[in-house]
């Protein structure tokens, strides 16, 4: 559908600079627009949600929730989708997926247990006034503590995690435009939302991620400039890049998914769950689980019995069929 589409949200959010992303390699009409300046009240009730970002599309709909928006972009774009079809589109999402539900905790111990980086931050959010900022700076420990990161070892491990990330992508990069291969995809997106509204803005993780440059001069500009040519890695095999993250997902994102999915089937408001060899503590959130089973009825209702079968054998094989098998 032609028309301007406006995207509600903020400079610093991981998801708005996801989907704003997105919308560039779309080659939509779009327009920024600060939530808390256009009314958000409206916006809130119109869309359903209290986050960011919020899509208003041509025919005046408001949308939440970058994922479900991106596949509904896909069927107005078909030939400029960022989730392909069949098994190769599963494989972008389980991906997409680890970026969106795990590292965005690595974004928020960055964020906020740097001092410097936790003023920074705040401080833009609220457009400068120290008052709002120090409210602002409250919520983060609570954040933090929710999804895991108050230990030593755990900062330490998700510190490490994102650092052997950033390699991977400056090798990645040194081989195709991409990080699955020809053309930009959702994996793309969501990983320059966490360089632009993060990791090159803030000023603690701005200084490891300085030191990959193909990285930084990528999310600066060069992703943007995507012809609609190309193709992704096929599927199973994928790109270097692509298969580092499968085995990170195995080990970390995983255990965490599967003990969140029993707590939201209990009804418990947390959980413990054993991720770099110690028992951490977290809130059970309904939105990880909802995003998993996403992935899991798109496995089940979108593929052949023979697609179907070829991802249930390839999520045996990288070792996630117990996230997402069903």
């Amino acid at each position: 559908m032609s028309g301007t589409y406006y995207l509600f949200g903020g400079e610093l959010s991981y998801f708005t600079r996801k989907l704003e992303a997105a919308l560039i390699f779309y080659g939509l009409d779009f327009e920024n627009r600060n939530k808390n300046s256009n009314n958000p009240t409206d916006l809130e009730a119109r869309s359903g949600t209290h986050q960011v970002p919020v899509l208003q599309t041509p025919e005046n709909w408001m949308i939440g929730d970058t994922t479900p928006i991106m596949h509904l972009l896909d069927s107005r774009l078909p030939h400029r989708r960022m989730f392909p079809t069949g098994p190769l589109g599963i494989l972008t999402q389980v991906i997409e997926e680890y970026f969106d539900e795990w590292i965005a905790r690595t974004m928020v111990h960055y964020r906020w247990h740097f001092p410097r980086s936790a003023e920074f931050a705040s401080l833009k959010m609220a457009g400068g006034n120290k008052e709002i900022a120090q409210r602002v700076r409250t919520w983060g420990p609570k954040a933090c503590r929710a999804t895991g990161t108050d230990s030593e070892l755990q900062q330490k491990a998700a510190e490490d995690e994102y650092t052997r990330i950033l390699e991977m992508m400056e090798l990645q990069l040194q081989e195709t435009p991409y990080l699955l291969g020809d053309r930009p995809c959702a994996v793309d997106c969501v990983v320059l939302g966490s360089l632009r509204a993060h990791t090159n803005m803030d000023p603690d993780p701005k200084e490891t991620t300085a030191k990959f440059k193909r990285v930084v001069a990528w999310s600066e500009g060069g992703a943007d400039n995507w012809d609609g040519s190309g193709l992704l890695a096929p599927f199973p095999e994928s790109t270097p890049f692509g298969r580092f993250i499968l085995t990170e997902m195995a080990s970390t994102y995983q255990p965490y998914v599967i003990a969140n999915q029993s707590a939201q089937v209990a009804g418990a408001k947390a959980f413990h769950a054993s991720i770099y060899g110690e028992d951490v503590s977290y809130l059970s959130r309904p939105y990880p689980e909802k995003s998993r089973q996403m992935i899991v009825d798109r496995i089940g209702n979108t593929l052949s019995v023979e697609e179907r079968q070829q991802v249930l054998d390839w999520l045996r094989r990288v070792d996630l069929a117990y996230s997402f098998a069903g």
